[in-house]
Formats: C-alpha cells, structure tokens, sequence
C-alpha cells in the first residue's frame, strides 16, 4: 500500500508582459544602447562639436558615441576600410571595419536642384570627396572620402545654396521623396510639391522628431506612375481625385523592406494638398510615442502598423493626435509598374523634359559639373534626381532636344538607354558599406555590359536589383530579379555571391519576389544565370504576360 499525502498546488502567476519600449505607454527609460544615446544627448548637438571640436582634432578627437551614433544626424557615416573582405563583415569589432573617411549624404527632399546647386555639389565632390558622388534611389546625392577636418567648409557651401545634410540618415525623418515632375508633367492628378517644402520648412531640424524610434521615410507624389515607390515608405501621399472633393492624396503607411518586408496599407483617407503637413506631423507623432524602442529590428512604424491594423492606427491619429476626423477617400489607382521618367517627354507648358540613366547611379562630380554646363548652354535650369537612380532635365525648348540628348549621352547619361542598363538597380556594396558582403556597383555595371551584348532584342523590362546584404538599400525584394549579396561555397571554398529573389513587383500587384530553396548563384556565374532566366522568360511567356506574372506560375526547375 502507498502512502500519499496532499502536496498544496501552486497557481502560475501569469507572466507580466515585456514592455516595447513605447513612450506613450509609459516606458522612457532606455531599453538598449542607441536609445540611450539618443537620451543623454539630442543628436542634432552633435554638429556643434563637429564644428568646434572634431574639425580641429581630427579623427582621432572623435568621440565614439558622436561618431557611431550621433553623426549619422547630419548625413555621416563612417566608410569601410579598404581591403577587408565581406567574411570579415559580421565578425570584426566597429573600430577594426571602419576607415577613418566618411560617406555623407546630401538630401534633396523632392529631387529638385538648380544649376547653382549642382554646380555646388558637383565642386564638393571634385575638392573633398575625391570626384564620387553616387545618385541614390533616396533622390540623395552621398559621397565618399569626405574628412571631418573638411565638414565645416561643406556646410557652408551647401547652405549657402539652400541644401542641407540636416537628418539624412539617424531615427528621424529622412529626405522626403517627390516626384521629379512635380508641376510640368501633362498627366499629373496633384502638384505635392508645397506640402514636400513645407514639411521640411517646419519640421527638419524639430527636436521633437529627432528621436524616432528608427528612420522615417516619407514620400509625396501626385503623378499616377508612382514614381517615389509609395508602397515601401514608412508614409506616403499619392495623388488621387476625390468624387466630391477633387484631387488630393490617398494616404499610405507602414511600407519597408530590409530582413521584415511589408508593403503599406491604406488608412482609407483623402488628404487635401494644404493639410499634408499637419497629418504628416501626427503620423510621424504617433510612431514617436507608440513606436517600439526596446529591439532595433522592430523600431519601424511597419511592425506597429502590422499589430494594430489600418483601422487602430487611424482611429489614435484622428483622437489623439489631429483631434479630428479625416474625410473618407477612394484608393490611388496604380500603374503596371512605377514610373522612372527616362526619356524625351512634353511638359504641360509644351517644353521637353528628358530623363536620362547613369549606371547604377554612378556619377561623378566631373559628370555632374559637365551636366551643368550642358544644361544652362540649353537654356535649362532645373534638374531633378528620382527614386530609380536618375536625372532629369527639365524646361528644353522643343528645338534644343535633338542637341541636348547627343551631349549628355557624350558625358555617359543616355536618354534611350537599353533596358537592361534603364532598370538594374544596386546599393554601394563592399566598396564602401561596412554592412556590405559582396561588390555590387561594379558586379552591377559588368552585368549590364553582359546582357546588353547577350540579349540584346530585350523587349520587356526586367529591373535587376543588387544589394550587398540583407537590408535591402536596392529593393531586392520588389525586383524582377532581386540579388542579395552573401558568401557562398563554390568547390569548397567561400566566394561572393547571391542568394535570388525572382517575380517581386511594385504598383498594380505589388508583392516580393520569390526565393528558391537552397538557391545560390556565384558573383561569377551571375551572368550565365541572369540569362538563362531571362531567356526561360522570353521562351514561355504568354500574350502580355510580366516576368513577375510568369515567375509565378513557372516549375521550380526553369528558375535555377
């Protein structure tokens, strides 16, 4: 016989949930190191000390806090040091990857620059960032090479024709994306152009929005091509005409790529041009209170969007931010795929404006002080950067066309370019990048010149995005053909290389891209895989069928 005796039971107490870190919620004290950077000091002091301090010191003067953290609020990163391989990348210590020279980023919020302003730039880039000045799919200029000793002078330059390197990178509201033809396209529903300068007329520089949980990005278009990619930004405004109110914006947010991609969803409002800023600066408030603080990789609005729904998200924006309730809107209609204005187009005043394509964005300040040059001997001055990496000139005279387009493709920007070279796309890679595994700007060029010459009858646009690691800078994920650059084995030893993405796609039927299992293409092999994708493609398509649409619905096999 057992003997047993009654043991008391013990009730689980539930466990207190973590907390995200949301301000609004009561949570303000730092839950890691960048919060608490942030904290001690406003990022936006940083500069004052560049000024007075680190431009007379040097590199070495630099503290590590300002120098990892704060500098990024005025456009700085440090550079990766020459020769360091992309193995090396995940393993060594900040201080053994990063060189002593900067990357800095120039925002042009809405892509606009005049000549005095690119003739600005491009001498910045000749004088103190040894001729590179990179065009990137943020409408930024960024450079390489540049000294903290140099920093001062840069300003002054800058500032003195109206640009900034003010919050273009940090957790604050990065450049705002507008339509390159803002105002001169005939097809255009809304000018947004107001709403893109008034945004940062009042808001850049805010203290009160230079601690974001993470980066913000914004973009305001009132073309029906969607040519600032609004359904990858943290908020976006995209013309629409109301049936009873006219054209406004449809108004997007929660949109981000990198390792967690998520497209933007609808909040279901109409915003008129002149209240923009206003719904703006809620947004932007709403992700600053509620926005998660506690794991960098879910500090995006995208992660707070995805929990609370559309509905929630407008509801507390509406209640507690605006005080008042949106107008109801229909949803913008959506194009194919998005616009890149390449080209010779008529402006609604009956001049021209023509789009041209540099490789990958690869310019150079020569090219860009060339570019003025031809540009004012054509009577022009304004010229716009976009989203895919490219220029325009805008306000040429119909009988200056023909002249304009053969000495701007003498400098190597092209306004008929070959598909293949209108739509690759690729970030800075191991060239610069400390996060960067693989080479991409020149992996990039070389497989332009490949396809061009190998398919050459290309009659489909294909982009062709590469990226130099996971975080997606060059939209891997929204890509017809999305590289995403990591080692790989090839006969037993580590080589660069890529895992695929296929049939990602932006506009009328957004989605990312495919990835097959265990599927890895070499640096070196990349061409020979490229096109026999491509040419699977070409080979069993149906009547108007994308190659997004046919990667889709293709065997596993045709896509290897």
């Amino acid at each position: 016989m057992t003997a047993t005796t009654d043991a008391p039971v013990r009730v689980a107490r539930p466990r207190r949930a973590k907390g995200d870190g949301q301000w609004a919620l009561g949570y303000r004290e730092p839950l890691n190191a960048n919060e608490q950077s942030k904290k001690d000091d406003n990022p936006l002091n940083v500069r004052a000390r560049i000024e007075n301090i680190y431009a007379h010191g040097g590199f070495d003067s630099i503290d590590k806090a300002d120098l990892r953290g704060r500098f990024r609020w005025w456009g700085l990163y440090t550079q990766r040091k020459p020769g360091i391989d992309g193995g090396k990348t995940a393993t060594l210590e900040p201080e053994e990857l990063e060189d002593s020279f900067f990357m800095l980023r120039v925002r042009i919020d809405g892509g606009q620059l005049d000549l005095r302003q690119l003739r600005t730039i491009a001498g910045i880039s000749t004088e103190f960032g040894r001729d590179t000045a990179d065009l990137t799919d943020r409408q930024n200029v960024q450079y390489h090479w540049i000294r903290v000793e140099d920093m001062p002078e840069i300003w002054d330059r800058l500032e003195s024709v109206g640009l900034s390197t003010q919050e273009a990178c940090g957790d604050c509201p990065r450049v705002i994306l507008g339509s390159p033809v803002a105002g001169i396209a005939s097809d255009e529903i809304i000018d947004g152009t107001w709403a893109v300068q008034e945004i940062e007329r009042r808001y850049i520089g805010d203290p009160e929005l230079s601690n974001l949980p993470r980066k913000f990005k914004t973009a305001i278009s009132g073309h029906p091509s969607h040519d600032v990619v609004p359904q990858i930004n943290d908020v976006a405004f995209t013309g629409v005409v109301h049936p009873d109110h006219g054209p406004g914006f449809d108004l997007l947010v929660g949109g981000g790529l990198s390792t967690n991609p998520m497209l933007a969803q609808r909040l279901g409002a109409w915003v008129p041009l002149e209240e923009i800023p206003e719904v703006w600066h809620g947004i932007a408030s709403v992700f600053r209170d509620y926005g998660y603080r506690r794991l960098r990789t879910r500090a995006r609005i995208k992660f707070l969007i995805a929990d609370w729904g559309p509905e929630k998200f407008r509801d507390v924006l509406e209640n507690e931010y605006l005080r008042r309730k949106l107008v109801d809107g229909p949803e913008a209609p959506a194009p194919r795929t998005p616009g890149d204005h390449v080209g010779v187009h008529r402006q609604v005043d009956g001049s021209y404006y023509v789009g041209v394509a540099p490789k990958v964005g690869r310019v150079t300040g020569t090219i860009l002080s060339r570019l003025a040059d031809v540009v004012e001997a054509h009577g022009s001055n304004r010229i716009r950067t976009t989203a895919q990496q490219k220029l325009l000139v805008l306000d040429v005279a119909p009988d200056k066309v023909d002249s304009l387009v053969a000495e701007l493709a003498a400098i190597g920007l092209e306004a008929d370019p070959s598909p293949w070279r209108r739509n690759t796309m690729a970030c800075t890679g191991i060239e610069f990048c400390k996060l960067a595994i693989v080479d991409t700007k020149n992996r990039a060029d070389l497989l332009i010149d490949e396809m061009q010459r190998r398919i050459p009858e290309l009659d489909e646009p294909i982009t062709v995005n590469v990226n130099g690691c996971p975080n997606s800078c060059a939209r891997i994920q929204t890509a017809d053909i999305g590289l995403k650059g990591q080692l790989v084995l090839d006969g037993g030893r580590q080589v660069e290389g890529f895992q695929v993405h296929l049939g990602g796609a932006l506009g009328l039927t957004p989605g990312f891209g495919r990835k097959l299992r265990a599927h890895k293409v070499t640096a070196e092999a990349l061409p020979d895989y490229v096109e026999r994708v491509v040419r699977g493609y070409l080979d069993h398509r149906r009547d108007d069928e994308s190659f997004a649409e046919w990667v889709s619905r293709a065997d596993e096999e045709q896509l290897r």
